[in-house]
């Protein structure tokens, strides 16, 4: 027996708060001795590179280049994305990709280059390979963006997956973003970052790492050009990232340095070079459109582990409305199932959930169903006796059944890389749909089996489908939850045809935009997991995942009035505007917190509930561009280096600029600004941009400034949709954009462009059109035009 499991083993019996207690110390040495049978030992290994360039044959998009050693494929598609795969690798299969790979670009052609090397010349880049393997990638106008060295592999001598290492250099002005959810960015600094889905088993802060969505997806942004680099392997992996020093040492630029090592998979990836927003667009192209969340999953949700029963749900609701607060979404957890058993409910304290849900939905109100992966191994479970009848879960290398250790204990988990097994739990949905649930919100999808020491997930040997190909958990864990997306996601739009599913996640991979959102996980109560939670939907909405959000309020602990309110106020300008806590921690309903904070979250409540024909505009852009609803200040110039390294406030779409406060105890804060003229959106006040001014932040709100010229949808008094349109300077123009909602369907919403502009001393405001301009379908606000001076 190895010492630190001992230990780890008595710790783990011991310890109160340990979920299932012995088992979890049975779990994690059954899952030691299932490695230690399935997983082959690597012994000596033998380490290989390309080799000397021999020849090159042409092909649509690209061609193929020959090494000693290797061969190289590199297509350029007609989106301008270019795919390079080494060792005959290409871009299929692939869970990233939505359907097929898109057509080669015909005008992309391989030629000889300088020095025995080879290029492709594209309209969008230019790759370039050296005689030794290293790819080069330069704008059209012959700028290096990223130059990645001669990879290197190391195969085991006996045979197996070989694991690989690739290190690149990027500008030395370049910054690094993306790796899906981390705590500590949304910038990455220099540091080391796993791949591969984890549930840390407690509440995280900036500091923890990893978390429960990574992907090999990074944004690099430099004063050259903005680059997406996806390196197409769901195995284990680190990226070890090192930003540039311009003028280091002898007044010569240090490049920039990521370095990635996998433990197996093919060594593919591909590379979109443009502006962040074509980057984002061609993004969305390869990998699928962000779904479209139903308009009332943009309101307000309230959650809670432990509401208990219907009596405290509709306690928690009365609240709410004899308040007079917005509620759009009520999510139940685990307690509400029997047992903890996922597709059951616990008829003693919810014996008429559908009667229940029927009421909230007459006042508006939408019940949400937790849905986990694990089910319990007993018979008698319908849903276990039904996926036996299926072989539906995952077994070992000798075929057993793997069985891990979860909430309802001892536990089996479906096998969602098998398109069967996908079909036969969507089916099960329609048991939450009869229950009255509106929308799912997937959880313990790492997926998260309890043990005492070692891995909380299933073991790397157990085996998995993979859409038939075969293999193993080290390569299926971090598409697992991906799968289970697509398996809800396209479940409930057989059960439900008619309207478009809801669904969020907590792990998930490259992709997962298509099936749903995700949320933070359990983000810790305290400064910095507010902090983290803006990290987190800022880079995940850099790597094509637009609707995420935190636990408002934190997961754990008890928040300060002063925290709860700044969180509060935080999530109501993101896209999961969600509260959410732990069974042991303090309560999250505004009203717990004293009456001042109530006041000021009613304000934050109302002006969502006000900008949301504003957020539908943003989900449907979303759809039609990849761009994310949250987006950096740097989004529109990402050459301007002092918006780069701002991360404490954000821009929502085009035309509000949010700065949350971050920290304890401040009435005002500084806002780095990007160019042109900015209102404060409550005092009308004016700044001008580019630069940095000092803005009031009392208790009562977060700045939130208006971009001049902007014309915004809003809920107006009536309900209706009301145009508010901030002046633009005198001689300049502006306009927005308007997406309906045509109802929670599949309709193809038009998209209405307004105009703003100046006729003398008369602001007019225009719908634009194919036939030319005509008036608002809209009533019309305007604002800003009894403006002061400009403040710098």
């Amino acid at each position: 027996m190895n010492g630190r499991g001992l230990v780890r083993s008595i710790t783990a019996v011991g310890s109160a708060g340990a979920p299932q207690g012995l088992r979890t110390v049975r779990a994690a040495w059954r899952r030691r001795r299932t490695d230690a049978v399935g997983l082959p030992a690597r012994g000596a290994e033998r380490a290989r590179v390309p080799g000397q360039v021999e020849d090159a044959e042409p092909a649509p998009g690209g061609g193929v280049v020959r090494f000693g050693r290797s061969e190289l494929r590199i297509v350029v598609a007609v989106n301008g994305a270019v795919f390079w795969g080494w060792d005959g690798a290409g871009p299929e299969p692939s869970y990233a990709l939505a359907g097929r790979c898109p057509e080669p670009d015909p005008r992309a052609v391989l030629e000889p280059d300088k020095d025995g090397g080879w290029r492709v010349v594209a309209e969008r880049a230019t790759v370039m390979v050296s005689r030794h393997g290293a790819v080069e990638v330069r704008t059209p106008g012959g700028v290096t963006l990223r130059r990645d060295l001669p990879p290197r592999w190391w195969e085991p001598v006996g045979g197996g997956e070989a694991r690989w290492m690739q290190r690149s250099e990027v500008a030395a002005d370049a910054r690094f973003f993306g790796l899906g959810g981390r705590a500590s960015g949304p910038r990455l600094r220099d540091g080391t970052y796993r791949l591969w889905n984890t549930d840390p088993g407690r509440a995280f802060g900036p500091g923890d790492d990893p978390l429960y969505v990574t992907m090999p997806v990074q944004l690099v942004v430099a004063d050259a050009a903005s680059h997406l680099v996806f390196h197409d392997t769901s195995w284990d992996g680190t990226v070890t990232l090192r930003e540039g020093e311009e003028g280091a040492g002898s007044g010569h630029d240090r490049a920039g340095m990521s370095e990635l090592r996998m433990a197996g998979g093919p060594l593919r990836c591909w590379v979109v070079v443009g502006t962040p927003a074509r980057v984002l667009l061609a993004w969305a192209s390869l990998t699928g459109a962000p779904v479209v969340p139903p308009s009332w999953a943009l309101g307000h949700h309230h959650a809670r582990w432990g509401f208990g029963s219907e009596q405290e749900v509709r306690r928690i609701v009365a609240g709410y409305q004899e308040r007079g607060l917005p509620l759009d979404a009520v999510h139940l957890d685990i307690d509400h199932y029997d047992e903890h058993q996922v597709f059951t409910v616990d008829q003693e304290r919810f014996p008429k959930l559908p009667q229940l849900a029927e009421e909230l939905r007459r006042d508006g109100i939408r019940l949400v169903s937790v849905v986990d992966p694990a089910v319990k191994a007993a018979p008698g479970n319908a849903v276990h006796d039904s996926g036996e009848a299926e072989d539906a879960f995952v077994r070992d290398a000798s075929g057993r059944l793997v069985k891990g250790v979860a909430w309802p204990g001892e536990a089996v988990y479906p096998d969602f890389t098998h398109a069967r097994v996908r079909a036969w739990w969507g089916r099960l949905y329609q048991e939450r749909l009869t229950a009255g649930f509106a929308g799912f919100w997937h959880d313990m999808n790492e997926p998260t089996s309890f043990n005492a020491f070692g891995e909380s997930t299933l073991p790397r040997s157990a085996r998995h489908a993979l859409e038939g190909r075969g293999g193993d958990h080290q390569e299926a864990h971090n598409v697992y939850a991906l799968c289970m997306a697509q398996a809800g996601y396209e479940g409930l739009r057989e059960l439900v045809p008619g309207e478009r599913p809801f669904l969020f996640s907590r792990s998930g991979w490259a992709g997962i935009q298509r099936y749903g959102g995700t949320w933070s996980g359990d983000v810790a109560t305290g400064w910095p997991g507010l902090r983290a939670s803006l990290s987190l939907v800022m880079g995940l909405g850099l790597c094509g995942v637009p609707y995420s959000g935190p636990d408002v309020g934190g997961y754990d602990g008890h928040p300060s009035p002063e925290l709860y309110l700044r969180w509060f106020q935080l999530g109501a300008y993101l896209p999961l505007f969600r509260t959410h806590a732990s069974l042991r921690a303090g309560r999250r309903e505004p009203w717990e917190f004293g009456a001042e904070v109530l006041e000021h979250a009613r304000v934050a409540l109302v002006e969502r509930r006000r900008l949301l024909p504003y957020f539908m505009t943003l989900a449907q852009l979303a759809r039609r561009t990849g761009a994310p609803y949250v987006r950096p200040l740097w989004w529109s110039v990402p050459e301007d280096r002092a918006l780069r390294d701002c991360e404490d406030a954000f821009l929502l779409g085009d035309s509000l600029l949010v700065a949350p406060v971050l920290d304890p105890g401040g009435d005002r804060r500084a806002v780095q600004l990007p160019r042109g003229r900015w209102y404060d959106t409550t005092t009308e006040q004016v700044y001008e941009g580019p630069g940095q001014v000092l803005v009031d932040a009392p208790l009562s709100r977060i700045p939130v400034l208006a971009r001049a010229g902007a014309v915004i949808p809003v809920q107006g008094k009536d309900g209706g949709i009301e145009l508010e349109v901030w002046a633009p300077a005198r001689g300049r123009s502006g306009g927005g954009l308007l997406v309906e909602d045509a109802g929670d369907g599949w309709d193809e919403p038009e998209i209405e462009r307004y105009v703003a502009r100046w006729e003398g001393r008369k602001l007019v405001v225009q719908r634009e059109g194919e036939d030319g301009l005509s008036e608002p379908s809209h009533p019309v606000r305007l604002r800003g035009l009894e403006r002061a001076e400009p403040q710098r």
